[in-house]
């Protein structure tokens, strides 16, 4: 295969890679909202395109391996490739997040919230910008924006211990607000999981751009 050859069929890869994580952030998105507004349709459409995500990163995995049996890359082209497939990995795992999200939603259509959802979505909308600049800062290969957003996963944690720290209470006073308090947990606990992905990615844009591995996750 030709380096131009190559270069084309990385474009091609690239392009993959942009439209899943599209199709993630579009799912972390539409699973939050459907909580929010109680709107099981939008839940059912984020488990209905679920299988998508999961054939792209199939897809783009296999034309990965494809290229690196076909063209034996080293240095930075290999990096770009390894990077592709932990990327996708972790895009996956956070497609699935907003699957689990937009499950509870269906479980609670019925129920009057126990309290007002009011930081919920404020931690999803912290790792909903986490997710796209994650995205643009591979784009760019830029390792000065990848630490800075990883640095944000502080904020999802705080706000992670304050919704913990809340539903504990309510649940402590009310038995019967403990099913759906350990619900809400469990969505505030996806939403922090999206955000260690995040970080994930952003040690692997690293990685591309010096070819050093670096804990973010401190």
């Amino acid at each position: 295969m030709s380096r131009h050859a190559f270069e084309e069929q990385l474009d091609v890869l690239h392009r993959k890679l942009m439209s899943m994580g599209t199709f993630v952030e579009e799912a972390i998105h539409k699973s939050i909202k459907s909580l929010v507004e109680r709107d099981v349709q939008l839940a059912e459409e984020v488990i209905a395109g679920d299988p998508v995500i999961n054939e792209l990163e199939q897809e783009i995995q296999s034309d990965c391996f494809r290229l690196i049996a076909l063209q034996q890359p080293v240095g930075s082209d290999l990096r770009r490739l390894g990077t592709m497939l932990k990327l996708v990995t972790d895009l996956e795992r956070m497609g699935d997040h907003a699957v689990s999200i937009s499950k509870t939603t269906r479980r609670l259509m019925v129920e009057p919230y126990i309290k007002p959802l009011i930081d919920l979505p404020l931690m999803a909308d912290h790792v909903k910008t986490m997710v796209r600049d994650c995205l643009n800062a591979y784009i760019a290969r830029n390792k000065e924006a990848a630490e800075e957003i990883a640095a944000r996963d502080d904020i999802v944690d705080k706000l992670f211990a304050t919704i913990f720290r809340d539903l504990i209470e309510v649940m402590t006073k009310n038995g019967n607000a403990i099913s759906q308090g350990t619900h809400l947990l469990l969505v505030a606990q996806y939403l922090e999981r999206i955000a260690d992905h995040v970080t994930n990615i952003c040690e692997w844009i690293i990685y591309m751009s010096t070819g050093k591995m670096t804990d973010l996750n401190k």
